[in-house]
């Protein structure tokens, strides 16, 4: 990602430009992150159709297999699940390299492959278990539900190694264009994925890779949004605008919770298992649509613009943003900044690099997108019925809107460091807590409770004030290597959400800890994460970025 700058006497001169047309700008590009919240939590509401429909029938608490269908949908699951993790691989390969140098960066590279290629050839050759054996069949559905559910977030992974490159060669307006087509696709495919199965697979994978499509969307908006939206902000706005990219994800989240409910209600619930989940996915097109035709009247950003020596476009951009006095002076300026855009990753030392890293990783190892993708699944287990569920689901997403506009409105004023360890510390009461309530079978309003205290601490906290960390602590020479933090974000994210219908459905888990045992998980997570924003992560309130980067100097 990279800012303007424009620092000392410039920093106000956004003022004489048109405000309506850098409001209308920063709209057109937040629908990046509605998308993102939209296409990511749209299975919510679909899990448990797309699970019946796809993988097994359930009768109460008894599992009903079809043994060649669950054979069948297991070893394509193998296959596919291998390739992916070698796609994803090559493609985050380049970072290690960029990050390490060719010769370190390729020699880990190839150990990581060999490594992998041993893990995928045992993987592969793996027996099947025995059909008389319903636990172990449970659990190989169990792994296949994970991977269908989470299959967005291997194109999330794609997307955000990605869009480094891409907002880089192609341009940022080009990059959200991309993401505007995949979100569209993906939307499109996964309602008649049968219809549009071009793949040779069973109709469940032809659902799983137009899934991954919208997922390189996401993957794309979750970088590139926010990167155009600082790229032609004033100065003395900038967090704000930027922060309202994570507004309009919890926004686009919200949205489709209240669709999803309204398409739950058109039918009854063998309705919703055959064809209202369709519908859900196919909803994506609408805003994904409005998305692409606003983008052809969207410009480019002064900065890319002038990074390919087209200065008499970026000098016109300015002028509407920036009023026609101070373009030229913000112009030469922009143009002094870009000597430093390929310094080497290192340049810091390897210590911001890290610390951006596991921001990235607590953020989704806390649990949240447990939260945000299976809450219609953990109200299930509370006990409510299917369209009880999704109105929950709704009052967590109230919940997660009106306490980012919290963090919002208090981060300039309190501080990075304050929201996130207060943030965590909630967080852990809060799921450790949820998880006793399973345990002890005490479920009702208390679990829901805690499931909104959850939420509203990660809303004020990690939710958005971890991306704020990231866009600042990156100085601006090395700002490429947040792709690095970006992927590993949807790596995490990927981890957790394909493990916990392991966790929270296996059986001898489920018959000792009551569904409670992947919730202590995310408790103790969110321990760790306050430790380590206490002990590792510098308050940057009140800074400037070249006296952040100062501190990554004296380390």
């Amino acid at each position: 990602m990279a800012f303007i700058d424009t620092g000392g006497s410039n920093s106000n001169s956004f003022q004489q430009g048109s405000k309506l047309y850098i409001f209308l700008l920063t709209l057109v590009a937040t629908l990046g992150g509605l998308l993102f919240g939209y296409d990511t939590a749209v299975v919510n509401g679909a899990e448990k159709s797309l699970v019946e429909f796809y993988i097994y029938k359930t009768n109460g608490t008894n599992y009903i297999f079809d043994l060649n269908t669950v054979t069948q949908l297991f070893s394509q699951y193998r296959i596919m699940m291998v390739i992916v993790l070698f796609f994803v691989f090559i493609i985050l390969s380049g970072q290690f390299i960029r990050l390490l140098g060719k010769k370190n960066g390729g020699i880990i590279t190839a150990v990581l492959i060999g490594g992998l290629t041993i893990w995928a050839v045992s993987f592969l050759s793996n027996a099947l278990p025995n059909s008389a054996d319903t636990e172990a069949m449970k659990n190989m559905a169990d792994a296949v539900k994970g991977f269908v559910i989470a299959s967005a977030l291997i194109g999330c992974i794609i997307g955000g190694a990605a869009a480094g490159f891409v907002s880089k060669s192609l341009g940022r307006k080009n990059g959200l264009f991309i993401a505007a087509v995949a979100f569209f696709i993906s939307a499109i495919g996964a309602w008649k994925p049968e219809a549009f199965n071009i793949f040779g697979t069973l109709d469940v994978y032809s659902f799983v890779v137009y899934r991954i499509i919208g997922g390189i969307g996401v993957g794309l908006a979750s970088m590139i949004s926010p990167m155009y939206i600082a790229e032609i902000a004033p100065a003395n706005v900038r967090g704000k605008l930027v922060s309202f990219n994570q507004f309009a994800i919890i926004f686009g989240m919200l949205v489709i919770y209240f669709v999803n409910l309204v398409i739950a209600r058109q039918g009854d619930e063998q309705w919703l298992i055959t064809e209202g989940w369709r519908y859900m996915f196919l909803s994506g097109a609408i805003p994904a649509g409005i998305f692409v035709l606003l983008l052809f009247f969207v410009p480019e950003t002064p900065r890319y613009l002038a990074m390919k020596g087209k200065n008499d476009k970026a000098l016109s951009v300015l002028q509407k943003i920036a009023g026609k006095d101070n373009a030229e002076s913000i112009l030469t300026d922009i143009k002094g900044t870009l000597h430093e855009l390929n310094a080497p990753w290192l340049s810091y030392g390897a210590g911001v690099i890290i610390v951006g890293v596991l921001l990235s990783v607590f953020q989704q190892a806390v649990g949240i997108n447990v939260v945000l993708y299976y809450a219609g699944n953990i109200f299930r287990n509370m006990g409510a019925s299917t369209d009880s569920s999704l109105l929950q689901t709704i009052i967590v997403g109230v919940v997660n809107l009106a306490f980012t506009v919290v963090a919002i409105m208090t981060v300039d004023k309190f501080g990075r460091k304050p929201l996130m360890i207060i943030g965590s510390i909630g967080m852990a009461v809060s799921m450790i807590g949820l998880g006793f309530t399973f345990y002890s079978g005490h479920v009702g309003i208390l679990a829901l409770i805690f499931m909104l205290t959850y939420t509203a601490a990660f809303a004020m906290s990690w939710g958005p004030v971890c991306w704020v960390l990231l866009a600042e602590i990156f100085p601006n020479s090395i700002r490429g290597a947040l792709s690095i933090a970006v992927a590993a974000q949807w790596i995490a994210n990927w981890i957790v959400s394909l493990t916990f219908p392991m966790l929270n459905d296996n059986v001898w888990l489920t018959n000792t800890f009551n569904h409670g045992f992947s919730y202590w998980i995310y408790g103790i997570m969110s321990i760790l994460s306050a430790i380590f924003m206490w002990k590792f992560v510098p308050e940057t309130k009140g800074r400037t970025l070249e006296s952040i980067e100062e501190l990554w100097k004296k380390k």
